[in-house]
């Protein structure tokens, strides 16, 4: 039987058993059950359970068929199989619980997100939905996603922020997804990627529409698979890094209507966890987190944007009081103005206002 449309749909009456098959062949040949479990050496017993629904066609029998009936081994072993198949798509649908189907209420920014990339059907039923989710997570109940041991340290990690273990889990295989569509085959070079750190930093003066495709080449070169991630609710992340099996490393980061400077901060961030040893399978970088590995990124993606103590004399002598000193200092720093004001925001310098965004940071 083909599936089509609904899944909900799928009727148990529907599903044919291939005894029903058997019993109309040897009904049209004018065979009793009896002459056919003589043909086929088993007992009446054995045929009257196949004929009825409660015993399927094994390999052997199948064949045995073959010699009585005249028809291939492999007719009835398919019919088996998509019996089995079947069943176990009723069984499915039927599995799914109204405590998952609760789960896709949190998920509803995810589904809108994933339904753009054509991992899940848009507008699709909640079973159809609940059943796409398990598909795309790895997982056979969306409940169980909490127990997964990766998800349930996240969550543990977290702990200083509001972090859904649901969305962590479909946020992290939406980077795994993203990774593997383009994954850079490079092995991951940690000498070239520091010298080219200041390539990078200069990528911010390009066109805005080309710096994402400028970032992701020059990452590549470094054996580095670069991928920029929608933000979701409930996955309150900078983004996260990973060094793989095949000798590669990923920097994943999370946009949310991102402004310029917080990009390259996180963007740094990134590189110093990569860079410090910090990867060891999947780092995920939570906003709230504090250790000192993060502290030590801080540290780097601050005092590659801005020399440290430049930027207390340009505060001591109150030149962020001046849009032209400011622009002057940024010149000084060899970075956009948009880096400086951020800086000066976050510090609570200066108020959060005209404050530059990347369009495609959404």
């Amino acid at each position: 039987m083909v599936q089509t449309g609904n899944t909900i749909g799928l009727s148990r009456d529907l599903i044919i058993h291939p005894g029903e098959t058997l019993a109309e062949i040897i009904e049209d040949r004018g065979m009793t059950q009896r002459e056919l479990a003589i043909r086929t050496g088993v007992t009446e017993k054995h045929i009257s359970t196949v004929v009825n629904g409660l015993k399927g066609i094994s390999a052997s029998f199948a064949k045995r068929l073959e010699y009585a009936l005249g028809i291939e081994s492999s007719f009835w072993m398919n019919l088996q199989a998509n019996y089995e198949r079947e069943l176990c798509d009723y069984e499915e649908i039927n599995s799914v619980t109204e405590e998952e189907k609760g789960i896709l209420k949190n998920l509803n920014e995810v589904c809108g997100k994933w339904s753009k990339y054509g991992w899940i059907e848009e507008n699709a039923d909640q079973v159809k939905t609940v059943m796409r989710f398990r598909s795309v997570i790895g997982i056979s109940d969306l409940r169980d996603i909490p127990k997964i041991p990766y998800i349930s340290s996240c969550i543990a990690k977290s702990k200083n922020c509001d972090a859904d273990p649901y969305i962590v889990a479909a946020w992290l295989q939406m980077c795994n997804r993203l990774i593997a569509e383009k994954g850079v085959t490079r092995q991951y070079n940690e000498e070239l990627l520091l010298r080219k750190i200041n390539e990078i930093k200069s990528v911010m003066f390009e066109n805005e529409d080309e710096i994402l495709n400028i970032l992701t080449s020059k990452f590549a070169e470094c054996g580095i698979t670069f991928v920029v991630v929608p933000y979701f609710t409930g996955a309150p992340v900078f983004g996260s890094v990973s060094k793989c099996e095949n000798g590669t490393a990923t920097i994943c980061l999370a946009l949310e209507k991102m402004y310029a400077d917080v990009f390259w901060y996180a963007l740094f961030r990134e590189i110093s966890f990569i860079m410090n040893g910090d990867v060891k399978r999947t780092f995920i970088d939570f906003e709230s987190e504090k250790g000192s590995a993060e502290d030590s990124a801080d540290r780097f993606a601050n005092d590659l944007m801005v020399d440290v103590n430049e930027y207390r004399a340009f505060v001591e002598m109150e030149g962020y009081k001046s849009s032209a000193q400011m622009a002057e200092f940024a010149r000084t720093q060899k970075v956009m103005e948009y880096i400086v004001r951020g800086r000066l925001i976050k510090d609570g310098l200066i108020p959060c206002a005209d404050r530059v965004k990347y369009k495609w940071a959404i």
